[in-house]
């Protein structure tokens, strides 16, 4: 089952956003707070969304976090998806594939023409499921990012 989320999921999205770090091989990375993650996704003006994965017993097993971008080339808002994750011991039971789908059926519903994610180029596990839905790699592009003291001294 895929649901919106709800601030009671909070928690859990936080711990599972952990495990990702740590999947990623990054877990000094993940520094949200639940108090950050809970006014981002139900404040005054959320501008991040989430959905929840459940397994058959209610068990929140997966979440995909997503925002709005747009495409000045289309003229047309788009879904970015931040993260997709399912926990290991129930990936393979569609969990991933129905998050994509309801993002997917966000997308037809509102006349968005795209969506879009990154996934880490070692993650071969990850690149074949989102093949598998018909995803397709944009080869011609490379993810720049700012962060920390270089984002500190060009913003200053």
């Amino acid at each position: 089952m895929i649901r919106s989320a709800v601030v009671s999921d909070v928690p859990v999205m936080c711990a599972m956003i952990r495990e990702l770090a740590e999947y990623e091989k990054v877990p000094h990375e993940a520094r949200a707070t639940e108090e950050q993650l809970r006014e981002a996704l139900f404040g005054e003006r959320p501008a991040v969304f989430a959905h929840i994965a459940e397994s058959k017993d209610g068990e929140a097993v997966g979440f995909a976090m997503w925002f709005l971008n747009f495409s000045t080339w289309r003229g047309v808002h788009g879904i970015y998806l931040e993260d997709l994750y399912v926990r290991p011991g129930v990936r393979g039971g569609g969990h991933g594939k129905a998050l994509l789908r309801e993002l997917a059926r966000i997308c037809v519903e509102r006349g968005y023409e795209r969506l879009e994610w990154s996934v880490l180029d070692w993650n071969s596990p990850a690149i074949d499921f989102y093949r598998s839905v018909g995803a397709v790699p944009m080869d011609e592009w490379t993810v720049y990012r700012l962060t920390d003291g270089a984002l500190a001294e060009l913003g200053s």
